[in-house]
C-alpha cells in the first residue's frame, strides 16, 4: 500500500449519521454529500435504511444498518429480525453490537451462537456483516476471545468499537485484531478517526475500512495535499 487516492480512501470509508435527532432533511443532505464523495457507505441506524436507499438511488454508495445499537442489549431473537427487516428495507451492510455482557459473564457460547445467527441471515441476503467488538470495555483477552469466535463463525469484518463508548478506535487495538485473524478476516476501525493521519495509522496498523463522521474533511484534506496519501 505504498500511496492511495483521496477516492480510493473514500471506498474505505463508512461515513456516519447516527445521532438520535437526525431528520429526513438531515438524511437527505447526508446522503446527497455522501454519493458526491463516493464514499463506501453510510452508516445509519435501521429506521432510516429505506428512505436513504431512495435518496442514494443512483449512486454507488451502499446503505448500512447498524443493529443492537448501541449498547448491544437486545436478545438473539430481536438482533436476527432487526438484520432481516434492515436488509428487506434495502441495507447492503449490517454492523451489529456483540452483548458485552454476556461476553464478560464468560458466556462463550451465547456469543458464538448470536453471530452465527446474524452471520446467517446476511449470508441468505448475501449482505456484508461485520461485529461490532466495542473494545474499550473489554480485556485483551476479551479481544482475543472474540477474534476466535469470529475465525470459527467467519464474518465479513470484526469491528473495534460503535463510537458510542467510553473510547473509540486504537491502534493496539487493531494491531491486535489483525494479528488474530491475519488475512482471514477484515478489520474496520471506528471510532474517533478524524484527520489523514488517524486514517493512515489505521489502514497501516491493519484495518480496511474506517468508520467516521469526518470522511468529508479527511478526504478533502487528502485534497488539498496533492490527491493522494504515501505510506
Amino acid at each position: 500500500m505504498p500511496k492511495l487516492s483521496s477516492h480510493e480512501v473514500a471506498k474505505m470509508i463508512d461515513q456516519t449519521l447516527l445521532k438520535p435527532f437526525a431528520t429526513t432533511e438531515d438524511f437527505r443532505a447526508f446522503c446527497k454529500t455522501s454519493a458526491e464523495y463516493d464514499f463506501k457507505m453510510v452508516a445509519i441506524n435501521s429506521a432510516p435504511v429505506r428512505k436513504c436507499k431512495e435518496f442514494l438511488k443512483g449512486s454507488d454508495v451502499l446503505v448500512g444498518a447498524a443493529i443492537g445499537f448501541c449498547l448491544g442489549q437486545t436478545t438473539i431473537a430481536d438482533k436476527v429480525f432487526e438484520t432481516r427487516q434492515a436488509i428487506l428495507n434495502g441495507a447492503d451492510e449490517i454492523d451489529y453490537v456483540i452483548n458485552i455482557g454476556e461476553l464478560k459473564s464468560g458466556n462463550h457460547a451465547y456469543i458464538e451462537k448470536e453471530m452465527r445467527s446474524i452471520v446467517d441471515v446476511c449470508r441468505e441476503y448475501s449482505r456484508t456483516i461485520k461485529v461490532i467488538f466495542e473494545n474499550c470495555y473489554l480485556t485483551d483477552d476479551e479481544k482475543k476471545t472474540m477474534c476466535e469466535i469470529a475465525l470459527k463463525v467467519k464474518p465479513d469484518f470484526i469491528k473495534t468499537s460503535t463510537g458510542f463508548g467510553t473510547g473509540g478506535a486504537t491502534l493496539d487495538d487493531v494491531r491486535l485484531m489483525k494479528s488474530m485473524v491475519g488475512n482471514a478476516l477484515n478489520v474496520k476501525a471506528a471510532g474517533g478517526i478524524r484527520t489523514i493521519e488517524d486514517a493512515k495509522a489505521m489502514l497501516v496498523a491493519g484495518a480496511t475500512r474506517l468508520g467516521t463522521s469526518a470522511g468529508c474533511a479527511i478526504v478533502d484534506a487528502i485534497n488539498q495535499q496533492g490527491g493522494f496519501i504515501e505510506f
